[in-house]
Order: structure tokens, then sequence, then C-alpha cells
């Protein structure tokens, strides 16, 4: 009998060395990053008009000496231009009111013609805002008539639907030119309003 075929079994039982059996899994694919959802932005070019509410207080100085405080209401009406991160506009603002001036009456009314500059943070907008303020009064023993002045101010303006923003003001008013000699009044005034914007 041979020992050939014995001397060669163990080499064939032994799996070969140069490589494996088992097939190597492929690399995963690197997965695309997930698509970044953009805040939508908002374009506050364009007209808008509005109605107001709010409270003020006014101080009289002079022959009226005296400081009271009320509701107002009032109407707005506003032109701004978006250039970007900044929007600058221009409008009308009335408010009606009631305060007591002592000796000089009430405080009938402020009417105001002014600009804003404001920084756009998408859906809603910051601004400062200024400009030519006048105040009429009625009644009162100084028949004190009406006054020019200035108003500056704070405000914020944000949308709750594609047309439709809430805001927010606060102004100084001041007016040192009535009938009535020395009289001065400065008046502080916050209102909240609801805003139609074209």
């Amino acid at each position: 009998m041979s020992i050939k075929p014995f001397i060669l079994l163990p080499f064939l039982a032994t799996p070969a060395l140069a490589g494996s059996l088992t097939e190597t899994p492929p690399e995963p694919v690197p997965m695309a990053p997930a698509p970044v959802a953009l805040a939508p932005s908002t374009d506050w070019t364009g007209p808008s008009v509005g109605l107001q509410l709010g409270y003020g207080n006014a101080d009289a100085d002079g022959p009226a000496d005296d400081y009271e405080d009320g509701a107002l209401y009032g109407l707005r009406a506003y032109y701004d231009h978006d250039f970007g991160n900044w929007v600058a506009g221009g409008g009308l603002q009335y408010d009606g009111t009631d305060i007591d001036l002592g000796n000089a009456g009430t405080l009938d009314g402020i009417a105001k013609l002014g600009g804003r500059v404001g920084y756009d943070m998408g859906r809603t907008m910051i601004y400062g805002s200024g400009g030519y303020a006048h105040a009429s009064t009625d009644g009162g023993a100084l028949d004190a008539g009406s006054s020019d002045g200035y108003y500056v101010g704070i405000g914020a303006e944000t949308y709750v639907s594609d047309n439709v923003t809430v805001s927010g003001e606060l102004n100084y008013n001041e007016f040192n030119d009535f009938d009535a000699g020395d009289l001065k009044v400065g008046a502080t005034t916050a209102t909240v309003g609801l805003n139609y914007r074209f």
C-alpha cells in the first residue's frame, strides 16, 4: 500500500490561504445631508392701513400744571420699502382721546406725520419712528387751542397671516406752541394695532 495519498490528504483538507471564502461586504455609500428648511422670507414693501387702541398720559406744565391719563383710539396708514435687512417707510396716524388737562381743557387728539426705520427679522420687524405731531384741545379756561410738536418712539410689527399684522408702539409726544402762553404738554402713549398690508 502506498502512503502517497495519505501525505497529500492534509493539504487537500486545508483551506486556501491566499484568500477568504466569504465575500467582503461593500462599503456603505455616504448619505446626502437632509435638506434644511429655510424660514419663509417676507417682503415688507407696500402700503398698509390699520386701527389702534391704547392708553396715554399727559403732563401739562405752565398755567395748567396738571397730570392725567386716559384711553385713546386711532387710525394709521403707512408705506414701507424693504431693502433686505432694513425697512424704511413713512405714514400718517391719528389718535383721538379725552385726557383732562385741567385749565387747558381736554386733549382732544394727536395727529402724526413721520417716518420709521426698522430691522427685518423675517415675519417680524422692530423699528424706531419719529416726526411731526399736532395736538388739539377742547374747552378749558385757558382756551389753549392747538400746538405743533414732535414725537419719537419704538415699535414692532409681525405677520399673523399673509396680509394681516399686529403691531405695538410706545411714543413720546411733546407740544409747546399752544395759544395759551407758556403751556407745555408732554404725552406718552402706548398702543396696539391691527393692520392690513396690501
